[in-house]
């Protein structure tokens, strides 16, 4: 299971990162979750979308280079100890983590992890196997 993922180039300058926000709330595309990390000249916005096919083609338009990554999202119960059990799976099975982030889903008493691994196949087969539910596009 995957969810797609946009990544964003964005200027570290005034006024870009709104920019950005602002093009794709003018074409309606709905937000899920956001993450940002930057450097002195630049950043990588990377975001979850109601549409990533309308927002690719809106910050297009606007000159901005994103990317479509397919990315996997978890579902974390809000207690202890949640988020260590993810990370025990994935380090038994030798996968390594290259990002991650977290953001509120819809459904009470859970949050949700996306990230992106060494291998996403097998990282979505060992936390399967462990019991770890993960989250479809539609679920967002």
């Amino acid at each position: 299971m995957r969810i797609k993922q946009l990544s964003i180039f964005v200027e570290n300058k005034t006024g870009r990162l709104h920019s950005i926000i602002d093009a794709l709330s003018k074409a309606n595309v709905n937000l899920r979750a956001l993450s940002i990390a930057d450097t002195t000249d630049f950043g990588i916005l990377r975001v979850i979308v109601d549409d990533s096919d309308a927002a690719k083609a809106v910050l297009s338009e606007i000159g901005v280079i994103s990317k479509i990554t397919d990315v996997i999202a978890v579902k974390i119960d809000d207690k202890t100890g949640g988020l260590a059990s993810v990370l025990d799976t994935l380090s038994d099975s030798g996968i390594f983590i290259e990002y991650m982030y977290a953001f509120l889903g819809r459904e009470a008493g859970r949050a949700l992890m996306v990230l992106k691994s060494s291998d996403d196949d097998a990282a979505a087969a060992a936390l399967t196997a462990a019991g770890i539910a993960l989250t479809e596009q539609s679920e967002i």
